[in-house]
């Protein structure tokens, strides 16, 4: 799709029509200034978008949506009169340890508390008191987060959300943030099918160990869905990227798909515009990378001033890591039944390793290898939204953690596979397969894995890794690139948003409304 600009001059240009990237355009486009979006790709919404597949629609990435519901953006943008539509996911999250395959070793959020407590009473009744005094100390940090994600983080703003909320959660948050995940979740509880899937949603989808000092607000995750509220857009997750774009172009804004950026270009101080690959030119005195920082500093930007060295010097020794999550998608004849359990694999299903197990994972990950029983999460979209797919058929979603971009194989071959069927990603559908009640495997009619190495080519992630701001409102005031929490860069009329800027990866969307906001102010 392909909507040809009238002319070559722009109040703003975006680069990247991932969903921050959407979301910025539109918000500029709706406060009066004439945007362009450039996407690389033939389609919007990046990894949060969905596509057909086996006759089916299947998400890029994970199809639960909870932060970005707890944004304005909705509403603001008027998603809802443009087809956007959730279905409330609960229970929110089922969760089970790979030490244990019966009833007894798993528990299920829900979004209210007591219910939650119930599901926990029926597994592992001793760990119930613990549980709530759990929530009672992070729900407050929880709505903190929240509340502080939702404006360009500033000093003055966090003292007034914490005078607002009467410091309740900044106890959590000083302490938490400057511990482990391992350590807050070892605090509370014992059991390894409560603190592997608190570590696996936390500290291991961030990529990192829970060990790690630092790392400790990753522990907040259980307490998250009874917060904010799982949900699911019909259709796929792609919906919301497909009405973030409906409202940008019902603002007036110009899209162009198969765009790919070759230079941003700057005049004296300032930014002066955008080039693509097959030599069109676009100028603009706003241009907004929605991509990732490396390429916009590093492979893009020409002429930059000299104001601008500094920058450009720090992002030359900012290590790019690689990506380490990987996706199988598969179309199903049944979907399939867990062993001793009798409830739909609708909502997620999180099979955690333990936390020792994990912390080893991230080490064997750094040798390009991955552990024998990976963390995963796991679900089966249509139980829950029948459109996805046609009469007969289910779309089985598998999620696989540390499993890194640099991976070696048996026979050094790592993913070199043209058909994308490699015998790695077999072995997860396998390893589920023994979770499973017989007929699992027979079930399967077509699969793919999308790994890092397809992330890569595919998605125009750089090592199949989207760089992720992470660590909570704390963070931004101890991060050394200031440009990830103001969006603005020493290039006047340069900005950044997406994944690596505050408050970071998921289908969150404020960092994108933040970077409009600041615009629009430096605007006025």
């Amino acid at each position: 799709m392909s909507e040809q600009p009238e002319s070559q001059t722009f109040d703003a240009i975006v680069v990247g029509a991932g969903h921050n990237g959407l979301v910025t355009a539109a918000y500029l486009a709706r406060g009066g200034m004439k945007t362009l979006l450039l996407e690389a790709r033939s389609h919007v919404g990046g990894t949060a978008a969905s596509e057909s597949f086996g006759g089916a629609t299947v998400n890029i990435c994970n199809c639960d949506h909870l932060t970005f519901r707890t944004t304005p953006v909705i509403s603001e943008l008027g998603l809802a009169a443009h087809g956007l539509e959730y279905i409330d996911v609960e229970p929110a999250q089922h969760n089970m340890a790979w030490d244990g395959t019966q009833a007894s070793a798993s528990w299920s959020h829900h979004h209210d508390l007591e219910t939650t407590l119930q599901s926990l009473a029926a597994s592992f009744p001793d760990e119930v008191d613990n549980y709530r005094r759990y929530v009672k100390a992070a729900s407050p940090a929880i709505s903190m987060i929240f509340d502080a994600a939702s404006e360009p983080p500033t000093l003055a703003g966090l003292t007034k959300l914490a005078l607002r909320k009467r410091l309740a959660g900044t106890p959590t948050l000083l302490r938490w943030s400057r511990r482990s995940a391992a350590d807050v979740l070892r605090s509370f509880f014992t059991t390894p099918a409560i603190t592997g899937p608190g570590a696996l949603t936390g500290p291991m989808v961030w990529g990192i160990s829970p060990e790690f000092e630092g790392s400790g607000l990753g522990a907040l995750t259980h307490a998250m869905r009874h917060v904010g509220t799982v949900g699911r857009p019909v259709g796929g997750s792609g919906q919301v990227t497909e009405t973030l774009l409906a409202s940008f172009i019902a603002a007036g804004g110009s899209i162009r798909t198969d765009s790919p950026v070759a230079s941003i270009s700057c005049d004296g101080d300032a930014v002066r515009g955008v080039s693509l690959t097959d030599g069109t030119g676009f100028d603009a005195p706003v241009v907004v990378s929605a991509c990732n920082p490396h390429d916009t500093f590093l492979k893009w930007l020409t002429n930059p001033p000299a104001k601008a060295d500094d920058l450009i010097r720090r992002w030359r020794n900012v290590p790019h890591d690689e990506g380490y999550e990987s996706k199988i998608d598969a179309i199903l004849t049944a979907p399939p039944v867990l062993k001793g359990h009798h409830r739909p694999l609708g909502p997620t299903t999180v099979i955690a390793p333990s936390l020792s197990d994990i912390d080893r994972g991230y080490h064997l990950m750094q040798r390009g290898e991955i552990l024998d029983r990976p963390g995963m999460l796991v679900n089966v979209p249509t139980l829950l939204d029948p459109t996805m797919a046609p009469e007969g058929r289910h779309v089985f979603s598998l999620e696989a953690l540390f499993t890194p971009y640099g991976f070696r194989g048996p026979d050094g071959a790592g993913w070199a596979d043209p058909n994308r069927h490699g015998a790695e990603p077999r072995r997860w559908l396998e390893a589920f397969a023994e979770l499973c009640e017989p007929g699992f495997l027979d079930s399967i009619v077509e699969w793919r894995a999308m790994t890092p190495a397809v992330y890569e080519s595919a998605f125009h992630l750089p090592a199949g890794h989207a760089t992720s701001f992470a660590g909570g409102p704390l963070a931004a005031f101890r991060n050394p690139n200031p440009e990830l929490t103001k969006y603005e860069t020493a290039v006047d009329g340069l900005y950044l948003t997406g994944a690596a800027t505050f408050p970071g990866a998921g289908v969150w969307g404020a960092s994108g409304r933040n970077c409009a906001t600041v615009i629009l102010a430096h605007r006025s």
